[in-house]
């Protein structure tokens, strides 16, 4: 197991997208977080921009739905092409159909759980998605510090996995950098949401390496 490094556009030049796409060419996945300003309250773009985004970077898209009715617009963004998409529990009225629904239009399915929100009737139906992901601050917003509490439901969830050997990426976003990204890779996280940590450094494909090769020892330590 290697661990994926997924710059967050959220902390990018919103009106320069190609050409910071450039600068973190070295990433595994680019995680685009969309916003309606109802389920959180901020608002970033929607379907049209993120298709535009297909067009100019060959990297695949890790679209993050932070979004009301996301029964009813999820499968856009699948059948869009982009490469995995992950919505949040809390907005759906039934996570395992739709994870099925984007499943079958041809995209990984990923389910988020805000904070406040239980792994615990997760844990259960793991198999149906490709992804968990823990949110480690209140989505909505970029820079924020990670929240502690939060890191007890990627142990739990890695217990999980690993004990039915599932092949499910278990990824962290929020407040990731390289202060903190050793402890959670050795809590069972592969998969690392970065934002401020990758677009406010200067050299950030450096510092993409440098966060992927953190996580990968505590990663190694692990097995």
């Amino acid at each position: 197991m290697s661990a994926r490094i997924n710059p967050s556009i959220l902390s990018a030049d919103f009106v320069n997208f190609e050409r910071d796409f450039g600068t973190i060419a070295n990433s595994d996945l680019i995680h685009v977080d969309v916003m309606d300003n109802n389920f959180v309250p901020n608002l970033t773009f929607g379907l049209p921009m993120v298709s535009r985004m297909q067009q100019i970077t060959p990297k695949p898209l890790d679209v993050h739905l932070m979004i009301s009715n996301v029964d009813k617009w999820a499968p856009g963004y699948a059948e869009a092409g982009a490469y995995s998409v992950t919505f949040h529990a809390e907005a759906s009225e039934n996570p395992v159909e739709l994870a099925r629904r984007l499943r079958a239009i041809g995209a990984r399915a990923g389910v988020a759980i805000k904070p406040g929100t239980d792994v615990e009737p997760f844990l259960e139906v793991l198999s149906e998605f490709d992804q968990l992901l823990v949110m480690t601050v209140e989505p909505g917003f970029g820079g924020q510090s990670l929240i502690e509490d939060t890191l007890q439901k990627v142990a739990k969830a890695r217990r999980r996995i690993d004990s039915e050997k599932l092949d499910i990426w278990l990824q962290v976003d929020g407040g990731i950098d390289e202060t903190n990204i050793e402890r959670v890779a050795s809590l069972g996280a592969d998969t690392f949401v970065a934002g401020s940590a990758v677009f406010k450094a200067d050299d950030r494909a450096k510092q993409i390496e440098n966060l992927r090769n953190l996580a990968n020892s505590s990663i190694s330590h692990r097995h």
